[in-house]
Order: structure tokens, then sequence, then C-alpha cells
């Protein structure tokens, strides 16, 4: 749907995604199944699903008013933050999976509670057709006059757009449309006079004179009326060192400290060249000169073969605790094999000091660590479960609601999703759409968080013509799936595997005893090494134990997300 003309939706979808879950996982909702088409196979049945962290970072004991970095593990890409009524928001982008823009809550910027997201309607957004890595680009989050806004591209599918509530939980309103704002990754910054700029990342004004030679553009906006006012103005052309010929400049932050106007964007691409660079004006509309030190967040400049290596981090939004102390949230990748990250690019924070009317984050050459000590407003215990850290994640689906941790791939249209009929149960309809579909397969998703996991799924059995299991995604080309399906020559255990361009292929099968109506399916991972297989009565069986990792790693497979995985089920029948 383009500039968010929407299809009609179904009713029961609406209330599917509007409902609110209680105890802080408020989610989508899960109606039961409608009559089912002529033909249409019944729905498989999900016991639990379980998810075991045990990461080598996480692993010792963190000091007493210290905490875990990444604050958002697995991927949670392009962070933008707001301190609003005593407490703090954030956004990140989500890219193909739906509900789009989740967003946090926080009172010490450590600990983090989802608690709804932007657009969480099915009319308001289409994704099919467009691969995971499109969709919602770098929202950002901004609060003025007792409203919150959120500014975000819809990539391939609508443009950039603007979101406004009183209630950061929700609801928001449906995105006003900004046709005349091209580019990506727009922000909001409201001056002392109440005047309300956006700015953006866009081509130059004349011919780009490289490849990745962008600029960041401001002009004024009327937020509550969703328009822009007047011409648009370049801040940055190419970079802070145009002669160094800079690629992207991108993800702009507007701040304004002792009467400075604070520029800070992200600069050298989303890979391990990635930083963060300042500027400064006395005037709103420049001219901006650099920070002389330049970047001032960065891991490009540290040594390969590093213990535990930290890379790609940039991307950065800063923001003022109620003591006066500043902190930096930002993207950044935990990586295994040196550049391979299965978890995506996940939000860090860190304190900024300001120096000669510069923020400061990281000095160079420094790495990023992953304890430090929390901000002095911080209170409460160390745990940032399921947040950061080890821990263990299950879901009984016991709640009348998706709990915030699932998403869906595209924007669904159909209800294949039920937790009502059978409580303490998820039903899902086997539907045609398999993993490398650009629509909406029977698939939900959970972010991989760590390099080293467990994870595990109980199923019944599906129909025959239907196969169901435990997916781990990447992206339409990069994926394993794990199922199980009975056949008339007896029930089988399969991985199928997609590495690229060519076809999902089987990696490995085995058969079934006869009889069986269910089972528990497993994936383990360490780094690269993957292994899948399921438990019975009478213990473990490893179906394939060295299943290469690397498939679903950001650097091989391309794009912007993180692996994910779920329970997924496929209707198999030649149509």
């Amino acid at each position: 749907m383009r500039r968010g003309q929407g299809r009609a939706c179904a009713w029961w979808l609406v209330a599917l995604l509007l409902a609110v879950g209680a105890q802080g996982a408020a989610g989508q909702g899960a109606a039961p199944i409608a009559a089912a088409d002529a033909g249409a196979l019944r729905p498989t049945v999900f016991d639990w699903f379980e998810y075991r962290g045990e990461d080598e970072a996480f692993a010792s004991t963190l000091p007493e008013g210290h905490f875990r970095n990444p604050v958002l593990a697995g991927f949670n890409a392009d962070p933008s933050v707001v301190a609003a009524n005593g407490r703090f928001y954030l956004v990140n982008s989500s890219f193909g999976y739906f509900p789009a823009i989740p967003v946090h809550e926080s009172t010490d910027l450590v600990h983090w509670r989802q608690i709804g997201h932007v657009i969480d309607r099915p009319g308001l957004l289409d994704f099919d057709g467009l691969g995971v890595s499109r969709g919602i680009f770098a929202p950002a989050i901004a609060f003025h006059a007792g409203r919150f806004h959120v500014v975000g591209t819809a990539v391939d599918s609508g443009g950039n757009f603007i979101a406004s509530a009183t209630d950061p939980a929700g609801p928001w309103s449906d995105p006003t449309w900004l046709p005349d704002v091209a580019g990506i990754d727009p922000s909001l910054f409201f001056d002392d006079d109440g005047q309300a700029y956006l700015l953006n990342n866009d081509a130059p004004a004349g011919p780009a004179r490289y490849d990745g030679h962008r600029a960041v553009w401001i002009r004024r906006i009327d937020v509550d009326a969703g328009r822009t006012q007047g011409p648009a103005t370049v801040l940055v052309d190419g970079g802070v060192d145009p002669a160094a010929n800079p690629i992207w400049i991108e993800g702009p932050h507007l701040y304004k400290r002792d009467g400075w106007y604070v520029l800070s964007a992200a600069e050298g691409g989303t890979g391990p060249q990635h930083s963060q660079v300042v500027l400064r004006s006395r005037h709103v509309l420049g001219p901006y000169e650099a920070f002389p030190g330049n970047p001032i967040l960065t891991q490009r400049d540290l040594p390969a073969g590093r213990r535990l290596p930290i890379i790609n981090a940039g991307h950065a939004d800063l923001v003022q605790g109620p003591d006066g102390s500043w902190w930096a949230l930002f993207l950044a990748s935990r990586t295994y094999g040196q550049r391979h990250y299965n978890t995506g690019r996940e939000t860090f924070l860190l304190p900024v000091q300001w120096q000669d009317g510069w923020p400061l984050v990281l000095p160079p050459g420094a790495a990023i660590p992953y304890a430090l000590p929390a901000p002095g407003f911080a209170r409460g215990p160390v745990q940032q479960a399921p947040n950061s850290g080890n821990f263990t994640w299950r879901d009984g689906f016991d709640a009348r609601t998706l709990r915030h941790e699932w998403s869906f791939l595209r924007v669904p249209t159909q209800d294949w999703v039920d937790l009502h009929s059978r409580p303490g149960h998820l039903l899902l309809r086997p539907r045609r759409e398999d993993l490398s579909s650009l629509r909406n397969p029977s698939f939900l998703a959970r972010r991989q968080q760590h390099l080293r996991f467990d994870a595990s799924i109980a199923l019944q059995l599906p129909a025959r013509g239907a196969s169901a299991g435990l997916a781990v995604f990447q992206n339409e080309r990069h994926w394993y799936y794990l199922g199980v399906r009975r056949q008339r020559q007896g029930d089988e255990l399969f991985l199928e595997k997609r590495d690229g361009d060519g076809p999902a292929v089987v990696v490995a099968r085995q058969p079934l005893p006869p009889g069986r109506q269910a089972i528990v399916l497993t994936v383990a991972a360490d780094g690269a090494r993957y292994r899948f297989g399921h438990h019975d009565a009478h213990g473990h069986d490893v179906l394939l134990s060295e299943a290469d990792g690397r498939v679903l790693s950001t650097d091989h497979a391309g794009g912007f997300v993180g692996a994910t995985l779920g329970p997924h089920t496929r209707d198999e029948r030649t149509p």
C-alpha cells in the first residue's frame, strides 16, 4: 500500500493486533481462527517454546551498581531515545517485521520494558513483495507540549511519515505521510521558541561525486498538521571531511546545549567502518563546523583478533538524565570469527562527557565495555533479562495475546494465529507461503539474542499435507527449517536449508517411529556451529550436529537484520 492507501482488512485481524496483554507482555492478539476455507488444513498445535542463552561475555558476575551491554540484545538497530515525564522512551528499526516500531520504556536507561508498537494495525502498511531488510528504517522519537511524535521511513512502502500519541504505549495515530520529504532517517528537533524542524538523510544538492555521497538536510515542519514548511537547507554535504569522500552520513539528531546547536550523525556505512561524528553551530540552519577529534564513537580502529569483539558501532542518540548526566544509546554488533554476527545490530549504552562544548563517547582505540557503572539515578537489581545477560525465556502460550517478543514476518492479512481455541496452546494455520516467500508465511519470529544458545519447541504432528516445526531465519534467502511431516510411506523429521539464490534443499532427514503424535524439536548454537535434533521419551537425538551458522550471519546474508527463530507451519500440498 503506497502512501498509506490500505486494502480493507477483516475485523478479526484488527482485533487481533489491537488487543493488549497483561503483565508487561502486551502484544498482538490471537483470536480464534475463523471458519476455514474449503479444503484448508487443520491448524498445527504447539505446546510451548523455550529459549536459553549462555554467552561467554555475560558469564562473569556483574559488580554491584553495574550493568551489561548491550542493553537490548538481539537485533535492535538504530535506537532513538527521549526523556519525558520522568521516564525514557526508546524506539528501534523493525524493517520487514510487524507490528512495526517497538516502543520500550525505562526509568534508568538500563532496564527496559516493551510497552507497545507505533504501527500495530495491519491496514496501515503493506510489506508484501519486499525483502525483510526493507520496511521501517530508523524511526526517531521526540516529545513536545505533552505529545510524543515518531518520524520514520517506510522504505519502498510509503516513504517518510510522522505518527503521534499522548501515551507512548498507544494508541498512536495513523501515519501522516510526508510526500515532499525523500531520503531516509528523519528526526525532529524542537527549538526553544517551539518551532519544530525535521532533519533527514537525502541525496546531495548537486550530482553525487561518489557512491555513498549523501547529505543531511533540515526544514521546518508543523508536526500537528503533518506538513513541512518552506525550503530545505543542507547542513552537511558528504560528511565531516568532504575531501575524504565519506560515505552515508545518516541518522542525524540535533540538540541544543549552552547556546550551541550540536548535530550528531552516523558516518561510514553500517559495517565495521561505522562511526559517530558531531558538528555544531550558533544558528540552527548553520553553518556547522566539525569537531576536530571526530569520530566520537567507533570500533574501526581496534586491532583484529581481539577477544569478544564488538564492531559496527554508530547511529547514536544522546539523552540527558535527571541528575544532569548525558548518555548515548547506539547500535553495535557482537561477533564470532571476528566478523560474523547472527544477533544483528544491538542497542548499547555508554556515558557521554562534554569537553569544550563537544560530546565525547569513547576515546580513540577504546573498546566498548560489556559491563560498566550504571547511571547514578538507576535503582533496583542488576537483572536485565530478558533484554541482556544469560537467562531462560519460556512461553507456555497461556496468555490470550501474543507476547511482545513475537513478531510476524511482513503484515498478516489472514487469521492464522489462535491462542483461544485451546488455552495453553498455540494454533497456527498452515499456509502455502514458505520462508522464501515475499509474503506472510505462518511463522512467528523471536530474536536470537546470544551467540551461544539453545531453543526447543513442543508440537503435535501436523495434518497430512503439512509440515511444522522450528525455523531459524535470517532473510528469505538464508534460513534453516527443522520440521516434521506425515507421509503415506511414514512420518519423517527433516532439516531444510536455504543459502543464497538457489532453492532450499533438505540437508538431513530421519524417519519417525510409527504412531508418534507429538515431538520436541531442538536447536543449539555456539557461534558458527548449529546443532538440530529432537527429544523423545528415550532422550535426545541429533539430526545434524555441524550445520553452518554463518548462513544466518548478517555479513554473509546481507541486509540489516539479525536472526530470528520460532514456530513455523506450511501447507505442502500441490496446488
